[in-house]
């Protein structure tokens, strides 16, 4: 069989099938071996393990993943992918099964069930346009996911990963860092894609956390709070609750509740912990100051 990690297999199955790329499905396919390889080692993918993989494409990390793991769910959007991983690619895997859909309809707990019941791990190589609502999604319906390993644009894993005070740091940093820990596996230059994207990418693992860093009395107040921070970057941040649809308090309040967590009047959003956020969320869940 021809592993695709080759880039005249992935031609050749191209000119096979007359394939076109579908701009609106963010159609970057990999071709370098020594990707794959990082992305399945960071993914930590065992013969115990069943994966699923979101976006398989022509099969090129299909293969490796079918011969690491102990079986496959691998969903892919375009119909006109399915007979090439189908008839042609994967064919020869009999712990495969690929499903046409959209990963943001697909049941996933229901996936799980039918296929162990075990948390499934994650691995993908994520269109960029919609990187963020696939991660969050696995992430905030707290599903049986154990990790995800993705190949996300480079600046989108560097928000992912951001520390506070630094110019990444931002809304996506705190949600993806509450529910899961972070790590930077590998960053990808544009020439081990066909066709080659317009940036730079990168390998990031998402290990879910068994419950959140912070505990808080209301997680929507805090998203809510966290949202409002980062809104307008250069407000203060008594200004920006005070002034957000978001967070229902006035500026006195805002004010009142930072200043009841011990921070100064004009701190910024772009400094604060998820710790800090979590306290400030308390606060303004607590009807004094709402």
């Amino acid at each position: 069989m021809a592993y695709l990690s080759d880039p005249k297999e992935t031609v050749a199955v191209l000119q096979r099938y007359r394939f076109n790329f579908q701009k609106k499905f963010g159609q970057n396919f990999l071709i370098d071996g020594h990707v794959l390889a990082k992305i399945i080692d960071a993914a930590g993918v065992t013969k115990d393990d069943v994966v699923l993989e979101i976006g398989p494409g022509i099969g090129t990390m299909t293969q490796a993943l079918c011969e690491a793991a102990a079986e496959v769910v691998a969903v892919e959007i375009d119909r006109n992918l399915i007979p090439i991983l189908t008839e042609d690619t994967c064919r020869e895997y009999d712990n495969l099964t690929v499903i046409n859909e959209d990963v943001l309809k697909l049941d996933i707990a229901a996936v799980a069930r039918e296929h162990g019941g075990k948390p499934l791990k994650v691995v993908a190589n994520l269109p960029y346009y919609i990187t963020t609502p696939i991660i969050m999604g696995l992430l905030e319906k707290r599903l049986p996911v154990a990790g995800i390993t993705v190949m996300v644009q480079k600046e989108v894993a560097e928000r992912m990963q951001a520390a506070p005070g630094s110019k990444d740091y931002g809304a996506l940093s705190l949600a993806v860092q509450y529910y899961a820990e972070t790590y930077i596996a590998a960053f990808v230059p544009p020439n081990c894609f066909m066709p080659r994207p317009g940036v730079g990418s990168a390998v990031i693992r998402l290990t879910v956390r068994e419950k959140p860093p912070v505990a808080v009395k209301s997680e929507e107040m805090l998203f809510s709070v966290i949202r409002a921070a980062f809104a307008q970057r250069r407000k203060t941040l008594v200004n920006s609750l005070g002034n957000s649809p978001e967070v229902p308090c006035t500026k006195e309040a805002a004010a009142a509740a930072i200043a009841a967590v011990g921070l100064p009047e004009g701190v910024r959003g772009e400094t604060l912990t998820l710790t800090h956020f979590a306290a400030l969320a308390d606060a303004l869940t607590d009807a004094k100051y709402v």
